[in-house]
Order: structure tokens, then C-alpha cells, then sequence
């Protein structure tokens, strides 16, 4: 996504429900979909497009709680705080942040902070931060 189609960070309190994403689709499958719509069977595209991402994720749900586990991998909304990475640095700790979903880099954290207290990063979803702390913890993600 290009860096000027990234949404604004989220105010505190107001943490964003879903991310948009888009796909391309051939022409066959999109006509199958739409079918599908007009006869009921789902109200609109997103629909048939969520319900048939669900059931995907559903198919695979023992696959992913395993990783999870193996991982120590958090899953869901995951907010790191200013206070936190100051807890882990004044402990002289360096974290290894591994987060499935999304991960909302407080906005009053400083590239210097995450730089000096983040050791690694893995984010599959969506990372919310600054352009600036981004920049700062690139090589450390995976």
C-alpha cells in the first residue's frame, strides 16, 4: 500500500474495527459471486468475501493456534505504550514483539524509544505507528 493510502493513526480510545484491503478478481469468479449475491445467498460482495475468508481461517484454526503457541505469539489488538518500552529499558530489556492481527505503536512513542528497547518485530496483519518509528524498527522487522 502506498504510504499515502495509509490511514491516519487512530486517536487514543478510538482504535479502527477492521483494515481495507483490495484483491483482484477475474471476471469468472466475480460473476460466480454476484450470482450468488442475486440469489440471496449473501447480501453483497463483502459479504460473500468475508464469509468465505472466515471459513478459510476456520479450516486452518488448529494450524494457527499452534503457531500461536510454538510462537508466543499475541493475537488480536496489541498497543504498545510508551510506558512499556520505558519499563523494558529502564530493565535493560529488549523485546521481541511477535503479533498476529493488529499492533498500534502509541503515538507518543519516539523512533529512538522503540529503536533502543524493540530487538525484533514480526507483524502479520497491521502495524500502526509513525512514519518515523517505522523507519526506525524496519531492519528488525520480519
Amino acid at each position: 500500500m502506498p504510504k499515502s493510502a495509509l490511514p491516519p493513526l487512530p486517536q487514543a480510545g478510538k482504535l479502527p474495527e477492521s483494515e481495507k484491503i483490495t484483491i483482484n478478481l477475474g471476471f469468472v469468479d466475480l460473476g460466480h459471486i454476484d450470482l450468488l449475491v442475486r440469489e440471496g445467498f449473501y447480501s453483497n460482495r463483502s459479504d460473500f468475501i468475508r464469509t468465505a475468508i472466515r471459513n478459510q481461517i476456520d479450516r486452518h484454526a488448529e494450524t494457527v493456534r499452534q503457531v500461536v503457541t510454538r510462537k508466543s505469539v499475541h493475537l488480536g489488538l496489541r498497543q504498545i505504550t510508551r510506558a512499556e518500552l520505558e519499563a523494558a529499558q529502564a530493565a535493560g530489556e529488549r523485546l521481541n514483539l511477535r503479533i498476529l492481527g493488529l499492533a498500534v505503536m502509541d503515538t507518543d512513542v519516539t523512533a529512538e524509544l522503540a529503536r533502543e528497547t524493540i530487538q525484533g518485530l514480526t507483524i502479520l496483519g497491521a502495524f500502526h505507528a509513525s512514519d518515523a518509528v517505522k523507519a526506525a524498527l524496519a531492519d528488525r522487522m520480519s
